[in-house]
């Protein structure tokens, strides 16, 4: 929700810096790659208990994941390829951040951690949504508990040593979430949607087409 209303604002206003990391070097791939390890070493400040310097592990796993975009489109390398490796490793810091926090409350009592994996379950539920809607050409996005909703959430129980109160929210919206996207698709498919299946790959390639004219031009 906020990064569907305000991601393009903070994109824009990011430009320059995206400029500048172009200029000395850096792709957005390695961006991508910074983000993966500061979640790994995010995970391990919750793990052990440091629960205030993993906020700010959080912030660090969370800036590439804005910065890599405008990365892309300053050194004209957007492309599929790109879109698919940071969707990939963003999921994976997701489990790996989440893992941390399972192990950091297993301490706190043995049911807890199964409290963390039904989050997990429903944050990966919600990615598939978005992602199996968009392979048919239809949409599944937004929704009140997307991944910045989500780090901003976990900040604040880290913050403020309230993990397991937040958690329970964040399982609460994430699922009103996936029923949403659920709904969200459902209206969208038609009855006969099963004989244009043979055929989806003509939406695809128009989309496909759309991007690489933005890349290229």
């Amino acid at each position: 929700m906020i990064d569907r209303r305000w991601r393009d604002s903070v994109e824009r206003g990011l430009e320059p810096v995206g400029r500048a990391l172009v200029r000395i070097g850096i792709s957005a791939d390695a961006l991508t790659v910074f983000g993966l390890f500061a979640a790994i070493v995010t995970a391990l400040l919750i793990a052990n208990g440091n629960l205030l310097l993993a906020v700010f592990g959080l912030i660090a796993t969370g800036i590439p994941d804005i910065l890599d975009g405008s990365v892309a489109r300053q050194s004209g390398t957007a492309s599929e390829r790109g879109a698919f490796f940071d969707s990939v490793f963003d999921r994976i810091a997701d489990a790996v951040i989440l893992g941390g926090v399972a192990w950091h409350l297993s301490s706190q009592g043995s049911q807890l951690p199964i409290l963390v994996f039904a989050v997990l379950a429903l944050t990966m539920l919600v990615s598939y949504e978005r992602a199996k809607a968009e392979a048919l050409g239809l949409s599944a996005r937004g929704g009140i508990m997307e991944r910045l909703e989500r780090f901003v959430l976990l900040g604040i129980g880290l913050a403020l040593d309230v993990l397991v109160p937040v958690l329970w929210i964040m399982l609460v919206l994430t699922a009103i979430t996936a029923v949403h996207r659920f709904v969200m698709v459902w209206r969208q498919a038609t009855p006969d949607s099963g004989r244009r299946l043979s055929r989806p790959s003509r939406s695809i390639r128009a989309r496909r087409a759309r991007r690489v004219s933005r890349v290229s031009s």
